[in-house]
């Protein structure tokens, strides 16, 4: 496929998913939202979109830009899909009773009940942390909060959590981004996993009052079936898990590296959803997923093809001066980041943002109250992914208050 000659785009001859760009996308983001409201990616053959408003307005119109076709680069029109769909890449009718499961599980009051169990957990978390004093915040808290609580919400067997759920969820996301070298290493390192996450989210194996059981209430009651069912067990693991990993390391990336906005919030613990919105909005775990037109389209001046893929970067667009204003690229706990792109837009927002923000909430004060001064002890390590960004290892020093 060949570039349409009548579309006013600029040529991006480079490959955002590259280590380097991977490493630091921020200095092509901006020159990508510079060039205008598209940029035709040549490597990939795809228009993508980086600005705040063309992505938001794609997000919400679903009937336009299908996530039934894939969310990533393949287009299911045409080739076979690697599984069968879920939630995140199916349009309605399908999608609609899969969203009504989930929303019904996690509900406003289902969310309240889980904040005891999850604040017992950072209580004791914190009493650790603050006896090493030196820690690695990915491996020694980012990933241990979210398996211990959430799969406990969740209600699946914890004998084989840490082993199975991470690797199994950076090679389902590694299907939003290009088939790549990096693509194949994430599915030959997660591929083992897929038996022990689908028989652990069969209702066999879960506690009789999980969310994962209360989701297959919804398969008792012939709104979902007992596959479909098995699906969004599964769909639930990574909406509270994977990004809230990620999640919870940027957000304590951001704040290691100010001083500043550590005093802020420490200060005052209630400032913590506005901290946490904030490094999701300046440092997404989402950084790119794929849509694809229902039908011919001029969008902005860009003609789209009907069953075309277009790209969609929110990590760009969540840094849009446009619509942050001209210190963008600047973490501060004080500005206003509601709104921002970072659990998506539309019927495809995450349903499982509001445990994912309890989670982040309930760690995050609680390490903001108790700790004093938060400095990074060493080198950060990169989390390369072609569709997630986060850290590998990001060690830390903290002192008590």
């Amino acid at each position: 496929m060949s570039a349409p000659t009548n579309a006013p785009v600029a040529f991006l001859p480079e490959d955002p998913y590259d280590d380097a760009h991977l490493t630091d996308p921020y200095p092509l983001f901006t020159r990508m939202r510079d060039a205008g409201p598209a940029v035709w990616l040549e490597r990939y053959e795809v228009h993508a979109f980086t600005r705040f408003e063309q992505c938001r307005q794609i997000l919400t119109d679903h009937e336009t830009f299908l996530s039934g076709a894939g969310v990533g680069p393949r287009n299911y029109h045409q080739e076979p899909p690697w599984k069968p769909a879920g939630i995140l890449d199916s349009d309605p009718p399908v999608h609609t009773p899969l969203r009504t499961a989930m929303t019904g599980v996690i509900s406003p009051r289902t969310v309240r009940t889980l904040r005891t169990a999850f604040h017992a957990y950072a209580e004791q978390l914190v009493d650790e942390l603050l006896d090493k004093r030196e820690f690695d915040a990915v491996t020694e808290m980012a990933e241990l909060f979210p398996i211990e609580v959430f799969g406990n919400a969740v209600g699946i067997p914890r004998e084989g959590r840490a082993e199975n759920l991470l690797p199994h969820g950076a090679m389902n996301f590694s299907a939003f981004g290009p088939e790549d070298a990096r693509y194949a290493e994430y599915f030959a390192a997660g591929e083992h996993t897929t038996e022990w996450v689908m028989d652990n989210c069969a209702r066999k194996n879960l506690t009789p009052d999980g969310l994962g059981a209360k989701i297959w209430e919804y398969a008792d009651q012939g709104v979902i079936t007992g596959d479909e069912a098995t699906r969004l067990v599964r769909a639930l693991l990574s909406a509270g898990l994977d990004t809230t990993v990620l999640a919870l390391g940027n957000t304590m990336k951001c704040l290691s590296a100010d001083p500043a906005q550590w005093a802020l919030l420490h200060a005052d613990p209630k400032l913590t959803r506005f901290a946490v919105d904030e490094a999701l909005r300046h440092e997404s775990p989402f950084q790119s997923f794929f849509r694809t037109t229902a039908r011919a389209v001029d969008f902005h001046g860009v003609r789209l093809p009907e069953d075309t893929k277009i790209a969609l970067f929110t990590g760009a667009a969540n840094r849009d001066p446009r619509r942050f204003g001209d210190d963008a690229d600047t973490y501060r706990i004080e500005r206003d980041a509601s709104g921002h792109l970072a659990f998506g837009f539309g019927i495809h927002q995450c349903v499982g943002q509001p445990i994912s923000r309890l989670e982040l909430d309930v760690l995050i004060s609680e390490l903001a109250r108790r700790v004093k001064t938060v400095e990074p002890a060493g080198e950060p390590v990169p989390f390369l992914h072609n569709t997630l960004r986060g850290w590998k290892h990001l060690p830390l020093r903290i002192t008590p208050a």
